[in-house]
């Protein structure tokens, strides 16, 4: 996702990265989906940081054992969402905010829904931030966090969409396992959404729509109500054998129209401009 009038450097690509996690005593070390890189802030985010982050960054519990993870006896509730955002409206999460463009601009748009930015990296967290208290929005909280962690922590039915918009792709083929759509979170995903809820996600790389396809479309949990025919080949590529996925077998699968909620940020119009589809994917839970 970016920023819109400077691109977001790949770090800010949606909750993604590498690293194994800390393991406490008597866990076993965990795959974990990010790696943090510098949480240093410059001047004008630190500032930022210090003026909103009161009003807009959502603190929880902490796991010590485990970088930006959630206590485990932590539970987001109905109760816990209303004395934070002061209502019962519907909730929308977006996994990897970046910098905030997407959410803060649904926020402006639909004032009548609370939405939650999740996001790893300091800077991304303090962008949005700083987009969220330049708007005066009242409807939006910012939460440094692992994502699956905070899924886990919901209670069933408690979020209306999930989005996961242009995660890290992790080309290589080692590093498919590190990619945020994985079974594991489709079902924490699935039991926190509410019934009819759907699960947003976009790519602007081939190989990782395939892997979207294999992950969700088998599962009886959720169904995809995409009705764009779209060809993609049958296997996988990794980082340096790309150029051969036009060679491979290819098949049909169905995925959606460009999400309408979904701004043209800088990062979406430079996979454009490198000639990249865009898919995008709808995910009913049922």
């Amino acid at each position: 996702m970016s920023e819109t009038t400077n691109p977001v450097p790949d770090e800010y690509r949606a909750v993604e990265g590498a690293m194994p996690g800390t393991a406490g005593p008597g866990r076993r070390r965990e795959l974990m989906s990010f790696v943090r890189r510098s949480s240093r802030l410059d001047k004008r985010l630190q500032k930022a940081w210090d003026a909103y982050a009161g009003e807009y960054l959502l603190e929880l519990p902490e796991y010590e054992h485990r970088e930006l993870s959630i206590a485990p006896d932590f539970r987001f509730d109905a109760d816990f969402a209303a004395r934070t955002w002061g209502n019962d409206h519907p909730l929308v999460v977006e996994i990897g905010t970046g910098q905030g463009e997407n959410i803060v601009a649904a926020a402006q748009e639909r004032p009548e829904t609370n939405f939650l930015a999740l996001e790893v990296y300091k800077p991304g967290v303090a962008h949005a931030l700083l987009k969220a208290g330049k708007y005066e929005l009242r409807n939006l909280r910012v939460c440094e966090v692992n994502a699956p962690d905070l899924m886990k922590a919901a209670v069933d039915g408690l979020f209306d969409e999930v989005w996961t918009f242009f995660p890290d792709p992790w080309p290589k083929t080692k590093h498919h396992k590190r990619r945020i759509v994985q079974p594991a979170l489709a079902a924490e995903v699935h039991r926190a959404l509410r019934s009819g809820g759907v699960w947003r996600i976009a790519t602007d790389i081939e190989d990782y729509a395939l892997h979207v396809h294999e992950v969700m479309d088998g599962r009886d949990d959720f169904e995809n109500v995409g009705d764009v025919t779209v060809s993609l080949p049958t296997e996988h590529v990794s980082k340096g054998t790309a150029d051969m996925a036009a060679q491979l077998p290819h098949a049909d699968f169905a995925e959606s129209e460009r999400f309408a909620g979904r701004v043209l940020t800088n990062f979406e119009k430079k996979g454009i401009t490198a000639g990249r589809v865009i898919h995008d994917f709808t995910y009913r839970a049922v």
